[in-house]
């Protein structure tokens, strides 16, 4: 598994063929589904007003269609025979933005859970069925908005993935003992380790996080949550996170590749129908809080070079300014051609390395800004540097040149990853995401033509109004001894009582679902 710490949407990098035919600003209707299409919802007034002007290049058309089943499960089927592969891809509504505090960490404990056996399911079998099938792409991830889940098969195999998927679904806490519990929370923690505390930069990146929102706020800390947290979850306080967040009406299975409709329904009405609807989910409350002075640390971390950040709260995902913070990260520090990166490494040889990003997010985005000095150069020498840049930047704005290259690459980058079915990136993945953001799958052209009619001065009155001096954080990280706070025992494993194994059952077993299907010709 992979956990998807602080990172906008990953793109694949197998080729392959996708729909091409909706010119340029027209929208992807789904084929199938004329009655949804005909109303009318906000995503979709968002839709029409984002691709008003056409785009000037040929927009791929993802063909779609989209029902939701009685337990609230909603599917989005997507039809490509150019090869004979299926991509299965599950979204939960779930991820930190759904935590409270003291309870960090859950949504991606069960990113893990989720692959450590259900009642059907036992053990690793998840993978070694998928493997012995022909399956790649076999992974999850969790962001600060969400948690997914997918494989990608040969086309025969489709019945394989969606007896898995729903086992879990539906069957997981049968199966959620204290000893699998407290496995996954020691194999969480030492991912903590690996990825945060032993990663170069990374108690810096935390650190900064928590200057950029306050403390109780779902994005403060990291998407593994704390050790204390780990450490402290109590198996009914999980399996009650379990029962809410992973109902079949906190979900989205997007199906696309090489089937016929009227079977893949069947088939997902076999495995999901039966499933029970859980608890309505209660909506997000927490609000982020606008940044009005300019905030500061200095972190020490197990590292040989300082390393500054500045970082800014920005739009949040899809709304005005979004794509303007992706074009603007661009410019500054997308690369050896960015602005930044030209100055700070080619031209003043005071950075080995500079980057900047936006990160897209539902409670407010982040837009940040790394810089890595060269031996021997100070963190305020860097600072000033960047910040000189900046200042030209909100004063001008980008060139037309470069706002061009800036579209070229953030456009290309979707399209790339439309060519899989599957995986980061790919079909399955964007048409969940668009549902999961916006409530509708079909925002592809109008996602375009946000960096399409994206301009010069909209990139500067955008950098103008949210990359201001006194809305920043700025965080040095410097050569030194890590605070990594008091140390959270771990306590020791209790033996295994069977009378105790497993949880109660959320829905009604079936004798049919205890072996793996057969594979369909």
């Amino acid at each position: 598994m992979k956990a998807h710490y602080k990172s906008v949407l990953m793109l694949g990098a197998v080729a392959f063929l996708f729909f091409v035919g909706a010119s340029a600003g027209q929208k992807a209707v789904p084929p199938q589904a004329p009655a949804q299409s005909a109303k009318t919802t906000p995503a979709a007034a968002q839709t029409q007003k984002a691709a008003s002007r056409p785009a000037r290049l040929e927009v791929p058309q993802l063909k779609f269609e989209k029902y939701k089943l009685q337990s609230g499960l909603v599917v989005i089927l997507s039809e490509d025979h150019r090869l004979p592969m299926v991509a299965v891809n599950l979204w939960y509504h779930v991820g930190p933005a759904n935590e409270i505090p003291g309870r960090t960490g859950f949504a991606h404990l069960f990113e893990h859970m989720m692959f450590e056996g259900s009642r059907h399911v036992p053990g690793s079998s998840h993978f070694h069925l998928l493997e012995a099938a022909g399956a790649s792409d076999i992974n999850g991830t969790t962001d600060f908005d969400r948690t997914n889940y997918f494989e990608t098969l040969p086309a025969n195999q489709l019945e394989l993935a969606l007896w898995l998927e729903s086992d879990r679904m539906g069957y997981l806490p049968d199966k959620l003992d204290q000893a699998s519990l407290s496995n996954q929370q020691d194999v969480v923690r030492n991912e903590r380790r690996q990825s945060v505390e032993n990663a170069p930069y990374g108690i810096v990146d935390e650190g900064m996080f928590h200057l950029l929102y306050p403390k109780g706020h779902p994005y403060y800390g990291d998407v593994i949550g704390s050790h204390e947290d780990i450490q402290s979850a109590k198996l009914e306080d999980v399996r009650n996170f379990f029962r809410l967040y992973y109902a079949p009406n906190n979900a989205s299975l997007a199906i696309v590749g090489d089937f016929q409709p009227e079977h893949a329904k069947a088939l997902v009405e076999k495995y999901f129908g039966p499933l029970k609807r859980g608890e309505d989910v209660p909506r997000i409350t927490a609000k982020t809080p606008p940044i009005t002075a300019e905030r500061r640390a200095v972190i020490q971390d197990n590292v040989q070079l300082p390393r500054v950040y500045e970082a800014w709260l920005t739009s949040p995902i899809f709304k005005p300014g979004d794509a303007e913070a992706d074009l603007a990260a661009t410019v500054l520090g997308g690369g050896k051609s960015s602005r930044l990166y030209k100055k700070l490494v080619y031209e003043k040889q005071i950075a080995l390395a500079v980057g900047a990003n936006q990160q897209s997010l539902m409670l407010g985005s982040e837009f940040q800004i790394q810089a890595t000095a060269r031996p021997g150069v100070k963190p305020e020498d860097l600072e000033k540097a960047i910040n000189a840049e900046l200042d030209a930047f909100r004063a001008n704005g980008p060139t037309e040149e470069e706002l061009e290259r800036a579209r070229n690459v953030v456009e290309s980058g979707i399209i790339k990853g439309l060519e899989t079915l599957g995986g980061f990136g790919g079909v399955a993945d964007r048409l969940n995401s668009y549902n999961h953001y916006l409530g509708t799958p079909d925002f592809l052209a109008a996602d375009i033509a946000r960096y399409e009619n994206a301009s010069v001065e909209s990139l500067k009155a955008f950098a103008q109004a949210q990359l201001g001096n006194n809305q920043r954080v700025v965080v040095y990280g410097v050569p030194g001894k890590q605070d990594l706070g008091a140390e959270v025992p771990t306590p020791k494993s209790e033996a295994k009582d069977t009378a105790k194994m497993g949880g109660e059952p959320v829905n009604t077993d079936a004798e049919w679902r205890k072996d793996p299907p057969n594979r369909t010709a």
